[in-house]
């Protein structure tokens, strides 16, 4: 590499060599200027005027380039500012000079055309010598072996990182192309790299040009669009990187060392930018806050994001030591001194009772439960047992400590559930309502869709599928789900926390929901892999208790925006009959517990009027003792049950 200029010379040797430079450059171009103006062939007269006059002209010129700084900018930098300011200091320079000359001196022999082919020979002597090193250094990877990158999106930032690529010759990146969709710049250049072509041209665009990477400069793009450019490089064996997001990038600027990977976070609808921190630490700041299910996915995250806002404790319920475990070690070597670490089962009502009546929480985050669709499918029993009545369990504890906040982490499931996940989940969502009118607690129910990532979620199986080499399963081709990343979810259950006054139902807007087909191409693809030539992609037909597509709201459910983006809210009609609940809730849990398989299925639907268990499960019209059905019976065999839990989970969002 070349040593810099202005290491071989200390900056007032540098400033002095420039200073003398741009002088010697002035009486150059003057002495240019007469022979232009003489046909090469100057005047005895016209040599005197000019050795005359020189001296006063690099004074002026001296004196006039020291204030717009000519000297201190450093050269393999310049740019159209610099040549901004070149230009001004030579022109007042030239006015300076020329009133001198005319009205000071007199002297009107002095040839008015030589000020002007003066000023514009020096401005063109100037700018070149400027220039020359950026030039040199911007060509430099000609003919070096650098990774040939096409661009999509021919925006300002892939203007910028273009810039930015031939401004640092060790980034070893050579851009040979622009992708872009508007048809007003295909076949121009910007900063001299051609925007080749359209999406609908990349199959011609790579057979020619055989690039390295692709690279995505299209920060401000919405999430489908993204997808939309994922889906149209799927045949090409090509690795795909990508800028930040502008809501990542520092004050909007790109550089080419913030490239990266593509990763399927870069997919999903994000949540707003301006969401005001401020009134979650007036939530959480002093007070006590449990956490139920803090070893899951959900709850690790409402734990972290809470241990930040300044809590007076922080209790980490879960009855699963070594996610509870994790979680607590990496609270604690954050230096979050107020967290306690508790085992518990939440359908332990003694247990339940001392943890309030010891640490009395004033928050319950309460995200403790079975969420997994085709395992709850086999096992009723156990899902309402924690669902259900864990839920109760812990709300009423709440009641009876007078707990501030209750609030209850639910899923798009609970929305015309056809599972035996999403009808325990709606059951509890009716518990807090019904609670909640009779309690000086706040009991509110936040309800969203798939987290990216989480316990045994489609994706980790997916990337579990992809580095086994395949195949990777799918249940349908047209299953459909809402995707959003884990912290934007909680970040956005707890704005909803703050805004709730008793009885609502909030939800989270996720976006549009994805094709699991597309999410599953997606991440092969992102692996660096094919779809269909490097792994295999197999559909097994749907399974009992899912749906193909989900539904955040119901269509009876009246939804109204709130003052956070992002966040619905279904208010319910306060004069709705909820007296008959708390029986059949007692019947359901007395039937979980005795492992009537038949009778919790049949309550489920007195509860659920739109809720129709599987064909695994047949449900008699009454739940008399002569219409009980053995477990035995009604269960699937070992076998089925094993080949349930080995299948992709395209329906669940796992154990949050």
């Amino acid at each position: 590499m070349a040593t810099p200029f202005s290491t071989i010379y200390p900056m007032v040797p540098r400033r002095l060599l420039l200073f003398v430079g741009h002088l010697g450059l002035a009486a150059l171009s003057n002495w240019l200027a007469f022979l232009l103006r003489f046909d090469e062939n100057i005047p005895s007269q016209q040599w005197d005027l000019f050795a005359a006059m020189l001296p006063l002209l690099l004074t002026v010129r001296a004196l006039t380039f020291y204030p717009f700084r000519l000297f201190d900018s450093l050269w393999r930098y310049t740019s159209l500012r610099d040549v901004r300011d070149l230009a001004l200091s030579i022109a007042v320079s030239t006015i300076l000079f020329a009133g001198a000359v005319r009205f000071g001196m007199g002297l009107w022999s002095y040839p008015s055309s030589v000020f002007v082919i003066d000023a514009l020979l020096l401005f063109c002597l100037l700018t070149g010598l400027r220039t020359a090193p950026r030039l040199i250094r911007e060509t430099s990877w000609i003919g070096t072996s650098r990774k040939r990158v096409l661009i999509v999106g021919a925006g300002d930032a892939g203007a910028m990182i273009v810039r930015e690529m031939r401004n640092n010759p060790f980034y070893h990146y050579r851009p040979i192309g622009f992708i872009d969709d508007n048809p007003s710049k295909i076949g121009h250049r910007i900063n001299g790299v051609r925007v080749m072509g359209s999406r609908d041209s990349l199959p011609r665009i790579i057979a020619e040009q055989s690039p390295d990477a692709v690279l995505v400069a299209m920060p401000s793009a919405h999430p489908s669009t993204i997808r939309a450019v994922v889906k149209a490089l799927e045949p090409y064996d090509i690795p795909i990187q990508t800028l930040p997001n502008l809501r990542d990038l520092l004050q909007c600027r790109v550089e080419v060392a913030q490239i990266r990977d593509l990763s399927i976070e870069d997919l999903l609808d994000r949540i707003p930018v301006d969401l005001d921190p401020e009134p979650l630490r007036k939530l959480v700041q002093g007070e006590r806050v449990l956490v139920t299910g803090a070893g899951g996915s959900i709850g690790g995250e409402l734990c972290r994001q809470v241990a930040r806002l300044s809590p007076a404790a922080l209790v980490l319920l879960d009855r699963y030591e070594n996610g509870l475990f994790a979680v607590t070690n990496e609270l604690t070597a954050a230096g979050y001194a107020f967290v306690s670490p508790l085992i518990g089962d939440i359908t332990d009502v003694g247990r339940m009772n001392r943890l309030f009546a010891e640490y009395r929480p004033t928050l319950v985050l309460h995200a403790a439960a079975h969420k997994h669709v085709p395992l709850m499918e086999g096992n009723p029993c156990e899902a309402v047992l924690n669902n259900v009545m864990g839920t109760r369990i812990v709300a009423e504890a709440a009641h009876r400590h007078d707990v501030g906040r209750f609030i209850l982490i639910s899923t798009d499931k609970a929305v015309n559930p056809v599972s035996v996940m999403g009808a325990t989940k709606a059951v509890a969502e009716l518990l807090l309502q019904y609670l909640c009118r009779s309690s000086r607690t706040i009991f509110t129910t936040v309800r969203f869709g798939n987290v990216l990532g989480s316990n045994g979620s489609v994706i980790p199986v997916f990337l579990q599928q992809i580095r086994a080499g395949g195949p990777v399963t799918i249940t349908d081709s047209g299953m459909r789900r809402y995707f959003m990343l884990i912290s934007e979810a909680v970040h956005l259950v707890l704005h909803a926390a703050r805004l709730a006054l008793g009885g609502e139902l909030f939800v989270l807007e996720m976006g549009e929901q994805i094709s699991v087909v597309d999410m599953a191409r997606n991440l092969i693809r992102l692996s660096g892999l094919v779809p269909g030539k490097d792994i295999a992609l197999t559909y097994l037909g749907p399974r009992p208790g899912e749906k193909l597509v989900e539904e955040l709201v119901a269509g009876q459910e009246a939804v109204e925006a709130t003052s956070v983006q992002k966040i619905l809210c279904v208010r319910h009609d306060p004069a709705r009959d909820l007296s008959h609940l708390p029986g059949l809730i007692m019947r359901l849990e007395q039937s979980a517990a005795e492992g009537s398989v038949s009778k919790v299925l049949a309550i489920l639907c007195d509860i659920l009027p739109t809720y129709r268990p599987s064909d695994m499960f047949p449900v008699h019209e009454s739940v008399g003792d002569s219409d009980v059905m053995t477990v035995q019976d009604s269960l699937p065999s070992a076998a089925n049950a094993v080949t349930i839990a080995g299948l992709s989970q395209a329906d669940s969002p796992g154990r949050k």
